[in-house]
């Protein structure tokens, strides 16, 4: 849910001292290799030379309902058209390139698209045009065809964040400036941002009571809990809850189609709504609406961007705290090819959802019942999911902007370890590659706030496309041993 449906078009392009059936005959080859391998991708029967093949390759790729361009430059390919052809489509545009296929047909079969790609390069940047251009742009039909399924993910994250509005409801809680950052990156990249007052969510969830959708919903919430339904009293209160912020979505879209949260969760929340909106979050994560907590926006965006990248459910985790040296030694050491500063906790309250949870039940917010409720049976506090979260691959990354509003970004690939946390809330051993060097010259050296959005699986090479095509210089990722960063002494 909460994203859009790509359809892949490609336009074959041809310089005019170039047979146009070269292209031709290759595009038909490149189609025919993502559809064996991929799926659908619609191929356009206009071959561009010149600007006037270009406007009727424009219409035909929209009447045909594209919303990401493939251009194939299955010759040299005509600098002016094929660049003005991204600029004027909606949507993302990739270039790619055809290899020469046969040492036996290197005079009129040979197309120099290699050459080609270097001055549609060229006129990209003089023309300010975004376009996605693979790590090795030029390849044989089958290798194009794998290039084109690469590009998916970004076409897809690109044309959401295009039609994504966030809402946030606020103030951050005190003490919380890490939260904050300037939102003027957001209309850079097309984003949305309707910000409102807890007291016009508060109100809105009052407008809910005796909602008559709560028992669906909490029968819901009884099933996805099973025997971890500890505390069966709260749940009309989280189904409200859900209800209100699935029909904030729906009445406050406005133009745009997809929608993700930034809330405040503390403290004032636990007093006035009487639970936490921990296991809400989550829930609303897996339906691929991200619920950030503590009002964090970048955070909000950093979740939906892993959303659509992966295609699965996301969450948020603060990077928490640091494994003990005896937990080390007893469960990871030895068993596992990592140091201990490579392993650390990320955790949240009870955000994440179920099914990236081994095992969960309803809980309450220990660290919040220490200040609300001290010495007595949690009742406000309760709300969150607690477990510990699934092994197996992670990506760790945030899109950012700074204080003086320059975007900046991280990605760092590793794992969930198989370990008992032996803690609260939801939680997980993390581990990853030299984590203790990016924890020092990227997190800190670069002033990132403590929350870290986790897709499950390895997407490093997406994302970071991602954020180039997004015009992000600044990309931190956990450096190998013995590369420097910029700021790490060679002496140490």
């Amino acid at each position: 849910m909460n994203m859009p449906t790509v359809k892949l078009g490609i336009v074959a392009v041809s310089r005019d001292c170039f047979p146009m059936e070269l292209s031709e005959r290759r595009r038909h080859a490149v189609v025919a290799a993502y559809k064996k391998s991929y799926g659908e991708i619609y191929e356009c029967p206009v071959t561009v030379e010149n600007e006037i093949h270009m406007t009727k390759a424009l219409a035909d790729v929209k009447e045909a309902g594209c919303n990401a361009l493939v251009v194939y430059l299955g010759n040299f390919g005509p600098e002016t058209s094929e660049t003005l052809l991204a600029k004027l489509f909606d949507g993302p545009a990739m270039f790619v390139a055809a290899a020469e296929e046969s040492g036996d047909d290197l005079m009129d079969g040979r197309g120099d698209a290699y050459c080609g790609m270097l001055n549609a390069s060229y006129n990209l940047k003089l023309r300010e045009i975004k376009a996605y251009i693979p790590e090795y742009p030029v390849g044989t039909a089958t290798e194009v065809a794998d290039m084109i399924q690469e590009f998916l993910p970004l076409a897809r994250t690109v044309i959401a964040l295009n039609n994504l509005k966030i809402i946030s409801f606020g103030p951050r809680p005190q003490d919380f400036l890490a939260c904050n950052a300037p939102i003027k990156q957001l209309y850079n990249l097309g984003v949305e941002i309707e910000e409102n007052s807890e007291l016009d969510l508060f109100a809105a969830f009052n407008d809910h009571v005796n909602d008559p959708r709560i028992p669906e919903v909490i029968k819901d919430m009884e099933e996805e809990l099973g025997e971890g339904n500890k505390m069966p009293g709260i749940l009309p209160k989280l189904a409200q809850y859900e209800l209100t912020l699935l029909d904030w979505a729906r009445d406050h879209k406005g133009s745009r189609e997809f929608v993700t949260f930034a809330n405040k969760c503390w403290p004032a929340f636990q007093t006035q709504f009487g639970f936490v909106p921990c296991y809400v979050n989550g829930r609303l994560a897996a339906r691929g609406i991200p619920v950030s907590c503590e009002v964090d926006i970048y955070g909000a965006l950093s979740e939906y961007i892993g959303t659509c990248i992966s295609e699965d459910t996301v969450t948020l985790l603060d990077i928490n705290n640091t494994v003990p040296a005896d937990m080390y030694a007893s469960e990871i050491k030895g068993k596992f090819n990592y140091t201990l500063k490579d392993t650390f906790m990320g955790f949240h309250c009870g955000n994440t959802a179920a099914c990236k949870l081994g095992s969960s039940s309803m809980k309450y917010q220990k660290i919040m019942a220490r200040a609300l409720e001290p010495d007595q049976e949690p009742n406000i506090t309760r709300g969150t999911l607690e477990g510990d979260i699934i092994p197996g691959e992670i990506t760790f990354f945030r899109l950012q902007s700074t204080a003086d509003a320059q975007l900046k970004a991280y990605v760092a690939e590793g794992e969930v370890l198989p370990v008992a946390t032996r803690s609260f809330g939801s939680i997980g051993v993390f581990a990853i590659p030299e984590m203790g060097r990016f924890y020092r010259h990227v997190l800190i050296e670069k002033n990132y706030p403590h929350h870290g959005a986790v897709a499950f699986g390895h997407f490093g090479k997406s994302l970071f496309n991602l954020f180039r095509y997004l015009g992000v210089t600044d990309i931190g990722f956990n450096q190998p041993e013995g590369m420097l960063y910029k700021t790490e002494n060679p002496f140490a």
